[in-house]
């Protein structure tokens, strides 16, 4: 490849690159959410010392919080999947269609399944009924392996959070607003991976998770609440 050529073909890479950086990127990172919520304070937001926020997303659900929250904590690969592309995030297992009562039990330090084998895990960070769910994604670089918060970390990791919070509207809807904070070592490798291909991985599987949760809060009604479908104690 001679000169000119590789001229031709680096001129439209950088425009593609950069309408990447500075016009895709923003928006779908905060897709759908207001500037009170992107600048806001959440729970959880200090679980990582250093940790850098990565996105906040949001959606509006047409159904009150009672009845959006059972569908957030029976969440998991080894529990009712995650409602968004199945076939990516759950090896083709359809995600449930309806609230389980042996689901709805998920306090702090619990663990659900990231991966269909149960080989990678979220760790329950944080459980307010209705109001909050914060899960911790704490994993070695490219292993993908669990390691404990409270240890030294690997040589290379990522380490960061994934929480739904939950607010009423004046119309009796919920508010849900999906955010997190994370930090890697080394940061520009595990940066550099994240905005090649992770963060627009997760905006996707985000968006397509907004829309299974809210077809299935919205048609499913009013959701019976016994003590078994309230969650966890924070």
């Amino acid at each position: 490849m001679n000169g000119r050529t590789l001229a031709r073909v680096a001129a439209p890479l950088g425009v593609a690159l950069a309408a990447y950086q500075w016009l895709v990127r923003p928006h779908f990172a905060s897709l759908g959410a207001t500037p009170q919520e992107l600048g806001a304070t959440y729970p959880g937001d200090d679980l990582i010392s250093g940790a850098r926020r990565y996105s906040t997303m949001a959606t509006t659900i047409a159904a009150p919080a009672r009845e959006v929250w059972p569908w957030l904590v029976q969440m998991g690969a080894d529990r009712a999947g995650f409602y968004s592309w199945d076939r990516l995030d759950n090896a083709g297992r359809p995600s449930a269609e309806h609230i389980r009562p042996e689901w709805q039990e998920l306090r702090q330090g619990d663990r659900i399944a990231s991966a269909p084998d149960a080989g990678r895990w979220f760790d329950v960070a944080l459980v307010q009924p209705e109001r909050a769910l914060v899960l911790r994604a704490s994993v070695s670089v490219p292993q993908a392996r669990n390691f404990a918060p409270a240890v030294k970390a690997p040589r290379f990791y990522s380490d960061s959070t994934w929480g739904f919070f939950l607010t009423s509207t004046p119309q009796g809807h919920t508010r849900l607003v999906v955010t997190g904070k994370a930090r890697a070592h080394p940061r520009w490798l595990v940066g550099f991976g994240n905005w090649l291909f992770w963060d627009p991985a997760h905006w996707v599987m985000q968006a397509k998770q907004f829309a299974g949760l809210r077809r299935r809060a919205e048609e499913h009604g009013p959701i019976p609440t016994p003590a078994g479908l309230c969650g966890g104690d924070g």
